[in-house]
């Protein structure tokens, strides 16, 4: 007959099966939402320097600095689903040598029951907007970001970017003395 190990086993089983149809389920209740929401995004000042880059061939780098507005509301996307969204302000622009350059100048992350409306005024980046050569003085073709990562309970990792960008340009001289 049956052993009490095999029964177990078989409940064990069934109660596994169970539960992945039911947050497959519950995955699909939200699957198929719209997680774009309109984002406001401004800049109050620009300006680039060019540092001693102290890696190991010691040239000189282009290091810009940004002053942003940002303003969204990102509470509908909120759901049972959802336990956090992580934020994140990027920037992208060609240069000469490379066609695509990306750089990650803020980020936040927003758990569920927090404030979701963001509405900073003369936010400084959080990290430094480095170009490993002298692609920022005079480049005309920033654009601005704002894109998320919606943390469901269930399913998957969306990458979403907000509707709206902003493209910036870096001045033609280099700025002396202090930002």
């Amino acid at each position: 007959m049956n052993t009490f190990l095999s029964r177990l086993n078989t409940i064990f089983a069934f109660t596994l099966s169970v539960m992945a149809v039911l947050t497959f389920c519950c995955f699909l209740t939200t699957a198929f939402n719209d997680s774009k929401r309109p984002v406001e995004i401004g800049t109050a000042k620009v300006t680039v320097k060019n540092v001693p880059d102290y890696s190991a061939d010691r040239e000189r780098s282009d290091l810009g600095f940004v002053v942003f507005d940002l303003s969204a509301d990102l509470t509908p996307l909120f759901n049972w689903n959802v336990k956090q969204l992580f934020l994140y302000l990027t920037a992208e622009y060609k240069t000469e040598d490379h066609p695509l350059n990306q750089v990650v100048l803020w980020d936040k992350i927003i758990v569920r029951g927090e404030n979701a409306i963001l509405n900073l005024k003369n936010a400084n980046t959080k990290y430094y907007f480095w170009d490993y050569g002298n692609g920022l003085k005079g480049n005309n073709n920033v654009t601005i970001t704002l894109s998320w990562n919606v943390i469901p309970n269930a399913g998957t990792l969306p990458k979403v970017a907000g509707d709206g960008r902003h493209r910036i340009q870096f001045p033609n001289e280099y700025s002396s003395g202090r930002f």
